[in-house]
């Protein structure tokens, strides 16, 4: 079963209980597509409610039509930018969805919800007597610690000790409790090894959400964050055979699910998957240790449709560190104003966190492979802000020095405009299955996942259809769940 939507009508009654004591509402799939739908009593608690407050009500702010502001703000436009020309280099236009304007200031915080409320409306998750764990390179636990404590329950997070202060200072104010694997952001079966050792430990008292074999992460992804590209793509109006690619870094392979949606409609686009050149596990099923904070590596994600990835693009963590400099330290952003960047888009640099820019650097490669012109767009995300890593910057004048005008003219010829297409690989059908035969050594050695499904992932015509169907299923028995809890 992809998504566990069996009933257990004793703990639903239980969570629906605890909902109905804390004043919790859940929103629907189709709430966070088009926050329109959003019912006025709840539009207006918003009004009056910060982004980031521990606050229910900001469940309705899991979308990426959210006002850009810190405090009170309504529904709006799809968050999206261009990145200008000015620093790509390329002819295509790179769009990119803003993930700053969620809540934690990540879209992470949408795929922890679409795992957690499925769970909590049948009932197999008890969020009185048991502790949502979430594994995780970065975001994803965030994201869980947060809805978490917006829905009443305990939480685990579980993320590599290399990555940055800034996240575990705010996790520790949020999560029940906070553990630290060894290592950095590519050591995942590290992680996962520590989700063995809690189940032995604690069984029955916590729900594990491993992100990299959730389904409702590809499906809140498919429905929401491809959703919001299609009402982008329409509302440009940009024909069918301009829509040429969308990139996304694997990670746990959720963002990925954006382009099935987007190939579904646009049948001629490309899906890239980016990761680390640091660590090639796509590329040349290898390993490594890489500074590009949250993609994740080493392993192929269960929930990753490997059949519908067409590219491969290896990005150097070096370049996302430089580009990182340039867009938030002076000299940078000084030398960017002087080459004719204009003041919006200086602006919004703020915007770009460290996989945001690796993914719109993979953008480039892709652009530049295929050879895209002026009226071709590529999509990709921003999955977090500049804010996520401000500890980077003191880090990295250490290691290597100031960066002054002549380090900024250096970033912007050598890690933007002369990205090229080395250590990019477009996939034939049998390089798609060498990397999908990769997913067997994690998952079915070692994570206990099936032969059968394995192969049903590859052969069966309708493994990855089925999906996202469920978004209607799970939008009923929210509701239902919700009549209940606003029952007299």
């Amino acid at each position: 079963m992809l998504i566990n939507l069996n009933v257990n009508p004793e703990i639903r009654k239980k969570n629906i209980n605890r909902c109905r004591e804390k004043g919790i509402v859940l929103p629907t799939f189709k709430q966070m597509v088009d926050p329109s739908t959003v019912p006025e009593e709840i539009k207006a608690k918003l009004a009056h409610t910060g982004l980031w407050d521990i606050d229910p009500v900001n469940l309705f702010r899991i979308t990426w039509h959210n006002e850009p502001v810190e405090k009170g703000g309504e529904f709006c436009g799809v968050n999206y930018i261009e990145v200008p020309r000015e620093i790509t280099g390329c002819k295509a236009h790179i769009l990119a969805l803003v993930g700053k304007w969620f809540p934690t200031g990540a879209h992470k915080v949408g795929a922890t919800y679409a795992c957690l409320a499925p769970a909590l409306v049948s009932g197999n998750f008890d969020s009185v007597d048991q502790e949502a764990v979430w594994p995780s390179t970065g975001n994803y636990c965030r994201g869980g610690a947060y809805n978490s404590a917006l829905l009443a329950c305990k939480s685990i997070a579980i993320l590599p000790a290399e990555m940055s202060k800034e996240r575990f200072n705010w996790l520790k104010s949020v999560a029940g409790e906070v553990i630290a694997t060894p290592g950095c952001e590519s050591n995942v079966k590290e992680i996962f090894d520590k989700c063995h050792e809690l189940d032995a430990e604690r069984g029955k008292h916590i729900v594990i959400f491993n992100q990299f074999d959730q389904f409702a992460n590809y499906l809140w992804h498919y429905t929401v964050t491809g959703g919001a590209m299609l009402e982008v793509l329409h509302k440009l109006g940009i024909k069918a055979e301009n829509v040429r690619g969308y990139v996304s870094a694997t990670g746990s392979g959720g963002t990925l699910a954006a382009g099935d949606l987007l190939k579904e409609n646009y049948p001629g686009i490309k899906i890239g998957a980016a990761e680390a050149l640091q660590c090639p596990t796509l590329l040349r099923n290898g390993f490594g240790g890489h500074r590009i904070e949250g993609i994740g590596d080493k392993h192929v994600p269960w929930i990753h449709n490997v059949k519908n990835t067409d590219m491969v693009l290896a990005i150097d963590d070096q370049d996302c560190m430089d580009v990182y400099r340039l867009f938030n330290e002076s000299a940078g952003i000084k030398y960017l104003k002087e080459i004719g960047v204009h003041d919006e888009d200086i602006a919004n640099l703020p915007l770009y966190g460290i996989s945001g820019i690796g993914n719109f650097l993979g953008a480039i490669k892709m652009a530049k492979y295929y050879e895209m012109d002026e009226d071709d767009v590529i999509f990709t995300v921003l999955t977090d802000s500049s804010a996520m890593y401000t500890s980077r910057i003191k880090e990295q004048e250490d290691l290597q020095g100031k960066f002054d005008e002549l380090a900024a003219a250096r970033t912007l010829a050598a890690c933007l405009h002369h990205q090229g297409i080395e250590n990019a690989v477009e996939l034939n059908y049998y390089d798609r299955l060498r990397v999908h035969n990769l997913k067997y050594y994690t998952w079915v050695e070692q994570q206990g996942k099936t032969y059968e499904e394995i192969n049903a992932q590859w052969y069966d015509k309708d493994y990855w259809k089925q999906i996202p169907a469920l978004a209607d299923q799970i939008d009923e028995m929210i509701k239902a769940f919700n009549k209940e809890v606003l029952a007299k």
